[in-house]
Formats: structure tokens, sequence, C-alpha cells
């Protein structure tokens, strides 16, 4: 089992920058981000994988958010960048230890079994 915790959230105008972080209690192979706004559903944002150091992201977030990863901490970091109004959600932080053909799955919120409790981001215009 591992624990996820979330923090960096905030409250940023267009065009700002946020850290996300995601700290595991251990080590764990499969992370992803997840966000979800008002009345939407959760989706993907981008997907890490620690033994290859392999990333992915959505297609609406390429180019503006990144992901590193401080093996020492066990923590992942959401690099967000050009934040938009449109990018206003909770975020959440998820992963799992075995995540078959992960690079076709990794936006696939029911993939994973560890979540965190998630941190709010708010961009205002």
């Amino acid at each position: 089992q591992v624990h996820l915790v979330e923090s960096g959230g905030g409250s940023v105008q267009a065009g700002g920058s946020l850290r996300l972080s995601c700290a595991a209690s251990g080590y764990i192979d499969y992370v992803g981000w997840f966000r979800q706004a008002p009345g939407k559903e959760r989706e993907g944002v981008a997907g890490f994988q620690r033994s290859t150091g392999t990333t992915y992201y959505t297609d609406s977030v390429k180019g503006r958010f990144a992901l590193s990863h401080d093996n020492a901490k066990n923590t992942l970091y959401l690099h967000l960048n050009s934040l938009r109004p449109e990018d206003t959600a909770m975020f959440y932080c998820a992963a799992d230890f075995s995540i078959l053909n992960y690079g076709s799955n990794w936006y696939q919120r029911y993939k994973y079994n560890y979540w965190g409790q998630g941190t709010q981001v708010t961009v205002s215009s």
C-alpha cells in the first residue's frame, strides 16, 4: 500500500505558473495526475513511469505542463505553466504498482488504486 499527498495548488492569474507535488510514502512505478473541474469528469493530465522515466501528457497541456521526479523523495512534480482559466480544477495524484500497457492506459483513472486528497488550482482571467 502507498499513501499519496498532493500540495502546491493555489490561485493565479492567466499566464501564471504553479508547481504541484505528489509525495508517495514509498516506491511506486506508475503515477498519474488527474484533474476534475466542477460538473465535469475526472480527466488524465499526465502520466509517469518511474522505472523508465517515460512521461505522457494529454494534448491540451502539451508544451505547457511538465513532469519532473525526485527519486530520493519519492515525489513527482507537475509544473503548470501558461495557465488558462480552463485549467481551473481540483488536481489529484494517483498511483499503482502495476499497469499493463501503461503507454496506452495512463489516462484511465480506473487503472489506479491509490489516490491523494487533491489540491485546488484556480486560474483567473
